[in-house]
């Protein structure tokens, strides 16, 4: 099996502007859910974001779609403890996940919400794309692996999305890319693509939306 690549394409101009335009446009808070039936149902197309708690979630949504507050930051682990859906220029929807791998909330807790996540990923048919955030620092953790191996199991695409790239220097970053691609191979529901992002520095969102946008339609 070929190995992803382990660089992002070089995206047209007219696919950049067409996911400039989509982030630009209105981002909107719609609500947030506990409960499968809380979901809203949509006719648009529907992208989560899932990692661990602490990856930067909230900050890559927010650099995403140039809001400072659109999704709340905060440097205790775990403060996500829903799905938050929000509405991107009335063309497409973001679910952000709860943050998985913290320990300091209960197993009740953390069983309510794996619950609630499996039933999501294997039930919402508008969803076209599972962004799986991985800390470019740290690279795949066994959380991140049974995170995976969930998402294998209810066939929902999902993209790695490395983050905090701005942390870590171009030779290990590209190692990282290398090593993490040759592991998604061996994942059938995995997307190819490895997209390498900063919200602090704020590099890799002009990809990232050209990359989204193209779900659109």
């Amino acid at each position: 099996m070929e190995t992803p690549a382990a660089t992002s394409p070089e995206y047209t101009d007219e696919q950049l502007t067409r996911g400039h335009k989509l982030f630009a446009g209105t981002s909107e808070f719609m609500l947030g859910v506990k409960e499968m039936v809380q979901i809203p149902s949509s006719d648009l197309p529907e992208v989560a974001f899932a990692g661990r708690s602490n990856v930067g979630k909230s900050s890559l949504l927010n650099s995403l779609t140039g809001r400072k507050r659109l999704a709340r930051t905060s440097n205790t682990p775990g403060r996500t403890r829903e799905i938050n859906f929000f509405m991107i220029n009335k063309e497409m929807t973001l679910a952000d996940l709860p943050g998985y791998g913290y320990a300091r909330v209960s197993k009740k807790e953390v069983a309510g919400w794996t619950r609630l996540i499996e039933q999501y990923l294997a039930g919402r048919a508008e969803l076209r794309r599972c962004c799986l955030l991985i800390d470019a620092r740290h690279g795949l953790k066994d959380s991140d692996r049974r995170a995976m191996a969930l998402m294998d199991q209810a066939a929902q695409s999902y993209q790695i999305i490395l983050t905090k790239c701005d942390k870590i220097k171009p030779g290990p970053l590209e190692k990282l890319v290398g090593q993490t691609g040759e592991e998604l191979a061996k994942h059938g529901a995995a997307h190819p693509l490895i997209m390498k992002t900063s919200s602090f520095k704020v590099f890799g969102m002009a990809e990232l939306r050209a990359e989204l946008a193209g779900l659109v339609g």
